[in-house]
C-alpha cells in the first residue's frame, strides 16, 4: 500500500511568498512493520555485504548510560538500521558506480548527543560479492536503539524551512505566522513547514537551532542526507502528516488502541532521546561523500 500525506490545508506560497525560493524536495520514507528482503530498501530490514568484508564494529568507549554496552564486552556489532536502493529512492545523491545506501549504527550511547553513532555506507548493488548478511547481534543492546523490520513506502512531498528559516525572514514573517495560525488554527511550524518522521533530503525536522555541519575536506556546508526518526508526527503534527491511509474513519488516531497506533506512529519501534531523530548529512562536492551526524534534535 503506498503512503501519501494529506494536501496542505492552506497555500503556504500564496500566504507567505517570501518562504517559496526556499521550497526543498524530501522523499518520507513511511516505514511500516514488514519482512523485507536483504535485497530491498528497509529500516530495520536484512542488508546485503560483501563477501570478504568483515562486518563493522565498534570500539569507542561509551559513556555510562542506561544505554551503554556491558562492562569489557569488546567491540561492538554494529546493527542495520537503514538500506536505500536507487530505483526507490533516486533523489539520493550516490557517488558514482553506487546505487545502495546502507547506514548502519552502534546501538549504544555516544558522547556526541548521547544517542548511537552511525557509519554510512555505499555499494554497487550489481557486484557480484554481496551477499545476505548474517551480523551478531550486540550484548546488552536496547530495542530502542535496534530497530524492528520495516518495510519503505517513498513519498514526494515539498517543504518549507522551520528553524532554518533566516532570522531576518523570520522575523518579518512572525506576525503573519500568529494571525494565520489564530485565524484557521494551522500552525506554520507543525503543519505547513517541515515533515516529521523518517525521510531523505527536504530540510531536519530540528527542535532546537540548526548545527549544520562543514566538510572537513572543503568546508562546505554538508547536505541533510537523511533523518532517521523516533515517530512518524506527534502530538502537533498529525493533522497533516499523518498518512490519509492510515487516517481511522472515525476519531482520531489518538483513538486506536496503543499498538495500533503505534504500528503506525513508531513502527520500527525506536526511542531515541525524547521522541527525537537522528539526522545524517554529506558533503555532495567530495567524491568520497564525508558525512556527519546531529543527534536529538
Amino acid at each position: 500500500m503506498v503512503r501519501t500525506s494529506p494536501p496542505r490545508p492552506l497555500d503556504v506560497e500564496a500566504l507567505f511568498p517570501e518562504v517559496a525560493a526556499l521550497r526543498r524536495d524530501a522523499v518520507r520514507l513511511h516505514p511500516r512493520r514488514g519482512e523485507p528482503g536483504p535485497g530491498e530498501s528497509s529500516l530495520g530490514g536484512p542488508v546485503r555485504w560483501p563477501r570478504a568484508e568483515p562486518w563493522p564494529s565498534c570500539s569507542d568507549e561509551h559513556p555510562r548510560t542506561g544505554y551503554a554496552p556491558p562492562r569489557g564486552a569488546g567491540p561492538v556489532p554494529l546493527v542495520p538500521v537503514v538500506q536505500l536502493l536507487a530505483v526507490d529512492v533516486p533523489e539520493l545523491p550516490f557517488p558514482d558506480g553506487a546505487d545502495v545506501l546502507q547506514v548502519l549504527w552502534c546501538p549504544f550511547d555516544h558522547e556526541e548527543g548521547y544517542a548511537p553513532r552511525p557509519q554510512v555506507y555505499w555499494w554497487d548493488g550489481s557486484r557480484a560479492d554481496l551477499e545476505p548478511a548474517d551480523p551478531p547481534r550486540p550484548d546488552g543492546a536496547h530495542h530502542d536503539y535496534v530497530p524492528d523490520p520495516c518495510v519503505l513506502h517513498p513519498e514526494r512531498v515539498t517543504e518549507y524551512p522551520s528553524w532554518d528559516l533566516p532570522e531576518h525572514l523570520h522575523d518579518a514573517l512572525e506576525e503573519r505566522f500568529e494571525q494565520v495560525e489564530e485565524e484557521t488554527g494551522w500552525s506554520y511550524e507543525y503543519h505547513l513547514s517541515v515533515a516529521d518522521g523518517t525521510k531523505v533530503g527536504g530540510y531536519p525536522a530540528w527542535s532546537q537551532d540548526p548545527s549544520w555541519p562543514h566538510c572537513p575536506r572543503c568546508a562546505r556546508r554538508m547536505d541533510h542526507l537523511l533523518s532517521v526518526d523516533s515517530a512518524e508526527f506527534d502530538g502537533e503534527s498529525w493533522r497533516t502528516w499523518l498518512a490519509v491511509e492510515d487516517t481511522p474513519a472515525t476519531g482520531t488516531v489518538w483513538e486506536l488502541p496503543y499498538e495500533e497506533r503505534k504500528s503506525i506512529q513508531r513502527a520500527a519501534d525506536l526511542l531515541l532521546g525524547d521522541l527525537a531523530g537522528l539526522h545524517l548529512f554529506t558533503c555532495t562536492h567530495c567524491p568520497d561523500r564525508p558525512y556527519a551526524h546531529r543527534a536529538g534534535a
